[in-house]
């Protein structure tokens, strides 16, 4: 599954002051990845975010979201966010991924 370029860069833009970003393709999309840590990525049309396991449940309680299930079984800490969300605050979502990869060790 392609995904979309427009929101990777824009991806990008947010996180282009960040140290120790690098991206790798993964999750048949683009990962983001902070320290060797996925912080969010692209998928399809949708965001990524790692939002961790202390903040799974609230960001499944925010509208247009998901749980990420990729394989068929959800992986907890880990929401797919739908363009709607996207759109009304890209920055924001990005950010949890960023802040919640901060914690941990760099790989």
């Amino acid at each position: 599954m392609p995904y979309n370029e427009e929101l990777a860069e824009k991806v990008r833009e947010v996180l282009q002051e960040e140290a120790g970003l690098t991206e790798k393709q993964m999750f048949g999309g683009l990962a983001f990845m902070l320290n060797g840590n996925m912080a969010c990525g692209v998928v399809g049309e949708e965001l990524m975010v790692r939002v961790g396991p202390d903040n799974y449940q609230a960001a499944l309680g925010e509208r247009y979201t998901r749980p990420m299930d990729f394989t068929g079984r959800p992986l907890k800490g880990m929401v797919y966010v739908e363009e709607d969300a996207i759109l009304e605050d890209l920055n924001g979502w990005v950010t949890r991924g960023v802040e919640f990869a901060g914690t941990l060790p760099p790989k």
